[in-house]
């Protein structure tokens, strides 16, 4: 097997590039990161020193790939699948890109600023970094909203991409700062989402590490 992803089941971003696996079926060796266990976290950062995950190792073409959204272009470049996550016309692919981007960057970005502050010592937290990232998530709600009453995916009738960042990023943010009543049409793509059998499976595999996840 040419292909090893190095990944945490629970991270987000890991859960982006495994649904694009899943959904093509493209099969890969699993190398699963403990960051918090120095045996683990040290044979990764020979591997990448920068230490996050995922990154993608193919062996067969000697290549190393980091970052979700680029192992999932990778992928579709050179495993291509029955699902075309990136769309072959350079217009549909950077709105699509740009749809990629607004879900890392503004729905991933500010979950984890709220998650990776409950871990912070007593009196060292970040009350003002958080409230703006609830703000942000929120700004981002309403722009989903928007968007979803006349699409089905992120860019309209077809999943790609965009979609494999948004299932792991509203999953999340949902938990940190529920939708709620308020925002119909993006409870409405998170459950379309949650059906998908790429991404129910990931969310099952993740299910033994929800207890790390901060309440």
């Amino acid at each position: 097997m040419s292909l090893k992803l190095y990944f945490h089941p629970l991270s987000s971003f890991c859960q982006k590039a495994l649904i694009a696996f899943y959904e093509n079926g493209t099969p890969f060796e699993p190398a699963l990161v403990d960051l918090g266990e120095e045996t683990s976290r040290n044979a990764f950062l020979k591997v990448w020193p920068i230490g996050k995950f995922p990154v993608l190792a193919d062996t067969e073409r000697g290549m190393l790939v980091p970052e979700s959204s680029i192992i999932i272009e990778y992928l579709a470049q050179h495993y291509p699948g029955k699902v075309t996550l990136v769309p072959a016309g350079a217009d549909l692919a950077w709105q699509m890109r740009l749809e990629d981007r607004f879900y890392d960057l503004y729905v991933n970005v500010p979950v984890q600023k709220i998650v990776t502050n409950k871990f912070r010592p007593p009196g060292q937290g970040d009350a003002f970094g958080v409230e703006h990232a609830k703000g942000v998530l929120q700004t981002s709600y309403g722009m989903i909203e928007q968007k979803m009453a006349t699409r089905t995916w992120a860019t309209g009738e077809a999943f790609s991409m965009a979609d494999c960042a948004a299932a792991p990023a509203l999953f999340y943010a949902n938990l940190v700062l529920p939708l709620g009543d308020t925002y119909p049409n993006t409870v409405a793509y998170l459950d379309r989402l949650m059906k998908r059998p790429s991404f129910a499976r990931v969310v099952e595999e993740a299910k033994p590490y929800f207890a790390m996840f901060p309440g």
